[in-house]
């Protein structure tokens, strides 16, 4: 059985399998079964939002659609971001959230997140069950009930409103005046709101990629182009660069030099942050594997642990819940601020990295630039023509095994597919980075014989 669900959701490129009004229809029955049972609830409840793409509105309508056809109420909520549509679910009680996004991927993409009641993404083994669902209906007509049965649809007005305010009490509202940013919005999720929450909290924003219409999200613009925020830092005179992706559920940054500040400088920052505090739960955090080596141990050397998971922000909440942690991140943007949000949140994390500029009174670079001493990284994407389990190429493990062996304590290797593409990731950590270049030369050429 061919696999609906990928990494982050179901995803591809829009009008094509398994991106079409035929298969969002079957989703939507299928969700609406999967939490009529769970729930136990006569008339369950659904929250659905979506960023700017056009073809939003084909998802949203089927979707929709199979929804109320099996008995659930649905609240649209328009465009807003993925983390708003996760706090929207807790705060109206919903049974389940759904998110119309492909994220940072070009507007000729869409795709379907799912949040549970709690705001978490959905677990695997409840996914599975929705692909059951799905593919039954395929072979055998629909199941149906009685026209008494229909759910109904209902626009929530004041969505905005609601996230506006949850988001800038995530710093008390606290006043930003006397910072100027650079916000970028991607033509995406966050195009209206993230320019009102960061002006109500009287900060200076010059704003940019606000425009959507719906094939431009994340067009040359946004955390997939940093390079957009850096230069209009520096033509604006800016404080700070805040680039989200098309759902906001991430965010890249550039100090006031129009220098783009690494992900891992920014989790460091936030973590010594909440241990200045006494805010940072167990003294630990989450991060992972693509992480910094030397983040862990500049942490470590102010009392801070570090937990390592697997790529993928699903799987840093994940240790966050088992670990009764409040912060954790992926070096690629996302930072997780649990004491109010259940994943993600790039509006959120921009409002505190400003709030502890405010309250240092410095500048990003000046907070982040001597904060560790980043061990010389190499990664490397190969395009591959199939991606065989790496226990099945003895090459590969022996030469992956000799790279570990010659680098172990003072660096490391991860090798792994990437979710979404036919690319095989290398990454060759090392304290000299001639040692760096050096194994990921030898890996890299040892996998194209083997994949390429």
């Amino acid at each position: 059985m061919t696999r609906l669900f990928g990494h982050d959701g179901i995803r591809g490129r829009a009008n094509e399998y398994p991106i079409t009004p035929e298969v969002a229809l079957s989703v939507g029955k299928a969700i609406a079964a999967l939490f009529t049972s769970l729930s136990g609830k006569k008339r369950p409840r659904a929250i659905i939002g979506k960023d700017t793409r056009l073809s939003g509105y084909m998802l949203e309508t089927a979707l929709t659609s199979g929804l109320v056809s099996a008995g659930m109420d649905v609240f649209e909520i328009g465009p807003l971001p993925t983390p708003a549509v996760a706090h929207l679910t807790k705060s109206m009680c919903a049974d389940c959230g759904i998110m119309i996004t492909a994220s940072g991927n070009p507007a000729s993409d869409n795709g379907i997140k799912i949040f549970t009641s709690s705001g978490y993404k959905l677990p695997e083994d409840l996914e599975t069950r929705i692909e059951d669902l799905v593919f039954t209906q395929q072979q055998k007509p629909p199941f149906s009930g009685s026209s008494a049965n229909i759910g109904k649809a209902f626009r929530i007005d004041d969505a905005r409103g609601r996230y506006i305010e949850f988001a800038k009490n995530s710093i008390r509202n606290n006043s930003l005046n006397g910072i100027k940013a650079v916000l970028d919005c991607a033509n995406g999720a966050a195009y209206y709101i993230a320019p009102l929450i960061f002006s109500e909290l009287e900060m200076e924003v010059c704003r940019t990629a606000t425009s959507p219409n719906g094939s431009n999200i994340n067009d040359q613009c946004g955390s997939m182009h940093p390079q957009n925020i850096a230069r209009l830092v520096r033509e604006h005179k800016a404080d700070i660069g805040i680039s989200l992706d098309g759902d906001a559920d991430s965010v890249i940054f550039c100090d006031g030099q129009g220098n783009i500040v690494p992900g891992d400088r920014i989790i460091a920052l936030c973590a010594l942050d909440y241990k200045r505090r006494h805010r940072l739960a167990k003294d630990t955090l989450a991060v992972t594997c693509m992480s910094n080596m030397g983040l862990a141990e500049s942490l470590a050397r102010e009392g801070i642990h570090t937990e390592v998971t697997p790529v993928g922000d699903f799987f840093v909440v994940d240790r966050m819940r088992e670990k009764g942690l409040n912060f954790g991140g992926e070096n690629s943007g996302h930072y997780i601020f649990h004491d109010y949000t259940t994943t993600g949140d790039g509006i959120i994390s921009a409002l505190h990295v400003a709030s502890i500029m405010k309250e240092c009174g410095k500048d990003l670079r000046t907070l982040t630039e001597n904060l560790f001493e980043e061990y010389p990284q190499v990664l490397t994407n190969l395009p591959v023509k199939q991606k065989v389990p790496f226990d099945q190429l003895p090459r590969v493990t022996s030469a992956i095994a000799d790279a570990e062996s010659a680098l172990r304590g003072t660096g490391r290797v991860l090798v792994r597919y990437a979710h979404s593409e036919r690319k095989c990731r290398i990454l060759v950590e090392a304290k000299r980075r001639e040692e760096a270049e050096k194994w990921s030369k030898r890996l890299t050429e040892t996998l194209s014989r083997e994949l390429a």
